[in-house]
């Protein structure tokens, strides 16, 4: 099928200032994507003060701002936050 359109996954990742674990969790994910399998990335971010924000959205991800710090906050605000028909924490 030539003309399928590409699945589309969700992929939420948590951060709090960690730029350059970010960095390689992002490129690892987007070395992943081909003609048939496309992720929206969502950075639940816990309030970075590193330039973590400005890092992922450069690197094509969206950044969902999560008012409650810990881990299982930024998947909930992500995973709410999240189109794709399928969603990967």
């Amino acid at each position: 099928m030539a003309n399928a359109q590409p699945r589309i996954v969700s992929v939420i990742i948590g951060t709090r200032n960690r730029p350059d674990t970010l960095r390689v969790a992002l490129a690892s994910i987007r070395a992943l994507e081909g003609p048939d399998l496309k992720f929206e990335i969502l950075v639940g971010d816990n309030g970075s003060t590193d330039g973590s924000q400005e890092l992922a959205q450069s690197l094509g991800a969206r950044i969902v701002d999560v008012p409650v710090r810990g881990y299982g906050a930024a998947i909930y605000y992500g995973s709410k936050a999240a189109r794709g028909r399928y969603i990967v924490m």
